[in-house]
């Protein structure tokens, strides 16, 4: 994937869309902060370029957003996901759109609570049909180590049904610094997905940050 490829992050504005923009702005891709409020979105633009000076970020509204990205990437909250990929359907047909969202249910967010469709993966699939190439990726990445400096001590769990998707998200993944791994068809979201809420327990019983899930046996 060309690094000069306009990433474009729908609900850029919170923790993990601003931790992956961080990366891969400093890796030298264009990215597009896709927000519903232009104040916050030009907010966050400002603390990016201040952080990574000569970066070529902007923001933009969502649909906005998803029409002048390659590749879509879905970080908004669960509660808002299927309005917006209603929103950007046709926007998407044709192009890789990372949905990195997790079903959790407040309170009970360190309880597995999946919806009846699957996973959020699944969902997008549905919805955007089978001309956008979904992706399931980065649901179980500590924002806050992206958006911090140096190595993140996680791999990356990457699923789809269209092989050459998943590897132009893998490409993504090594420029955050970070090693994927290829676990496979878009139906694998379901145990992707419900890690994330063990891992917000594993967090709370351990009083950390940093529980992430590294795949041991295969060389680096």
């Amino acid at each position: 994937m060309n690094q000069k490829a306009t990433l474009g992050l729908l609900g850029g504005t919170g923790a993990l869309g601003l931790g992956l923009a961080k990366r891969w702005l400093a890796s030298g891709y264009k990215v597009v902060i896709g927000s519903r409020s232009m104040e916050r979105g030009k907010e966050s633009v400002e603390s990016l370029k201040q952080t990574i000076p000569g970066a070529d970020v902007s923001c933009l509204d969502y649909l906005s957003t998803a029409r002048v990205a390659d590749v879509i990437v879905v970080v908004v909250p669960f509660s808002s996901h299927a309005e917006t990929l209603e929103l950007i359907r046709d926007a998407a047909q044709g192009k890789v759109v990372i949905d990195a969202v997790v079903p959790l249910v407040p309170p009970k967010v360190s309880t597995v609570q999946m919806p009846q469709e699957g996973s959020a993966s699944l969902i997008a699939q549905s919805i955007l049909g089978e001309e956008a190439f979904v992706v399931g990726a980065f649901h179980n990445v500590a924002a806050s180590k992206l958006q911090a400096e140096g190595p993140i001590d996680c791999d990356v769990l990457v699923c789809g049904n269209h092989q050459p998707a998943r590897e132009s998200v893998l490409e993504l993944v090594r420029a955050l610094g970070l090693r994927g791994i290829d676990v496979g068809v878009l139906q694998n979201s379901i145990a992707m997905e419900a890690m994330t809420s063990l891992l917000i327990g594993i967090n709370r019983r351990y009083k950390s940050d940093a529980a992430g899930i590294r795949i041991t046996g295969i060389s680096a």
